[in-house]
């Protein structure tokens, strides 16, 4: 007997090991961009436990690409610290910073993995687990089973709080959004559309943009936050472009926001 038997049972063994350490987290993100990743990053760090799905093969977001395949991006320079910290190059320019797009994402997800966090990639979030009017997890599946639209059911994560990261489609918004359950924080429709419930982003505005997805990082009904791109489309927020420093600073406001209130609920996992 060859070692590929040895070499399946490492793998299938390992990661459901991984999975079942998975299925009760302090925090479920849906969405593996560069908020996500920053986000996680902070929170495995406070040693919470942190599981992020993501519905593509490669995790990392937007970042990638660049600007239309130059795959270079750009910061703002008061995160010239912050990359430090990782160990990420970077140039400056004035009030900018220009890194490798492929060299930053690489770094975030080293980083997040490294302190903990489980990633899954090729896995959709397809639906939200609520108890008691709060959302208390995610419902889970193989990418490519909703793709071929087999009909095979769904796992569920039970997480503390739950965080849509899934970037421009804001998709568990909109899963709570189409079943009338979001527009039960205003009370009616019309207050849910003041509340910001809208699904798209306003036109390119750099500037104006890069700092409504700070402003608008929240939790934005019990037990479920939104970050990134997915807190710019839900708020109607103007899109940026390959500008990312919001990105990041959006999952470091989430991070803050998100561990004092595990706090409140007893402490992280270092601290239990």
């Amino acid at each position: 007997m060859g070692k590929d038997l040895t070499i399946s049972k490492l793998i299938v063994e390992n990661f459901f090991e991984k999975l079942s350490n998975a299925l009760e987290v302090d925090v479920a993100i849906a969405g593996c961009g560069p908020s996500a990743l920053t986000l996680s990053l902070e929170l495995s760090k406070k040693g919470y436990k942190v599981a992020i799905f993501e519905a593509k093969n490669e995790p990392g977001g937007g970042i990638w690409g660049g600007g239309m395949m130059f795959n270079e991006v750009v910061l703002e320079s008061e995160l010239e610290g912050y990359l430090k910290e990782l160990g990420i190059r970077f140039k400056k320019f004035d009030e900018f910073i220009v890194t490798d797009s492929v060299h930053l994402a690489s770094a975030l997800l080293y980083h997040t993995t490294l302190a903990g966090t489980m990633i899954f990639n090729n896995v959709f979030v397809e639906d939200l687990v609520m108890y008691d009017r709060r959302v208390s997890g995610v419902v889970i599946n193989w990418t490519p089973t909703l793709r071929e639209k087999l009909h095979v059911d769904p796992i569920s994560i039970v997480s503390k709080f739950t965080v849509d990261g899934t970037g421009h489609p804001a998709n568990l918004v909109k899963l709570l959004s189409k079943r009338g359950i979001i527009s039960s924080i205003g009370g009616s429709t019309e207050a849910s559309y003041n509340f910001g419930i809208v699904g798209y982003e306003f036109p390119m505005d750099a500037e104006n943009g890069e700092r409504f997805v700070v402003e608008n990082t929240r939790e934005i009904y019990p037990g479920l936050y939104i970050v990134g791109m997915a807190a710019v489309s839900v708020g109607a927020g103007p899109r940026m472009g390959p500008i990312f420093g919001g990105m990041i600073m959006s999952g470091l406001r989430a991070a803050e926001l998100i561990s004092n209130e595990l706090r409140k609920m007893g402490g992280s996992d270092d601290e239990r």
